[in-house]
Parts: structure tokens; C-alpha cells; sequence
């Protein structure tokens, strides 16, 4: 099976981004800051951990390609 890791690495940085943004937008609209605050942590976990595997995974990828 073949790993894209173009698709992770944008699905990671959607979550670091854009999810935030959204919550943030949400909680302005609102005045509910429980919103943002609430979702901040989950954001940084789910975003940082992909992002983190996915590029590791890829220096991984071009060091094996180099041999």
C-alpha cells in the first residue's frame, strides 16, 4: 500500500490552522470563549502528532531513496 504523505502532511496543517480559526471565528460571533479554549488543546495534539509522523516518515522516505 502506497503512503501518501502529501495528503497527511495537509490534513495535519488543516488541523493546526484551520480548526483553531474556525473556533475562534465561532467564539467571536457567539461571545463564547469556551468554544476556542475547548478546542485548542485537541487541535495541537491531533496537528502536532501528524505532523510530527508525517515528517518524520518522509526524511525517512529520501534517506532510503538515497541508497
Amino acid at each position: 500500500m502506497k503512503e501518501n504523505l502529501k495528503l497527511a502532511l495537509i490534513v495535519s496543517l488543516f488541523s493546526l490552522i484551520v480548526v483553531p480559526i474556525f473556533f475562534l471565528i465561532l467564539s467571536v460571533n457567539t461571545g463564547n470563549w469556551k468554544f476556542f479554549l475547548f478546542s485548542i488543546a485537541p487541535a495541537l495534539t491531533a496537528g502536532l502528532t501528524g505532523l510530527l509522523l508525517t515528517l518524520q516518515r518522509m526524511k525517512q522516505t529520501t534517506q532510503m531513496s538515497k541508497f
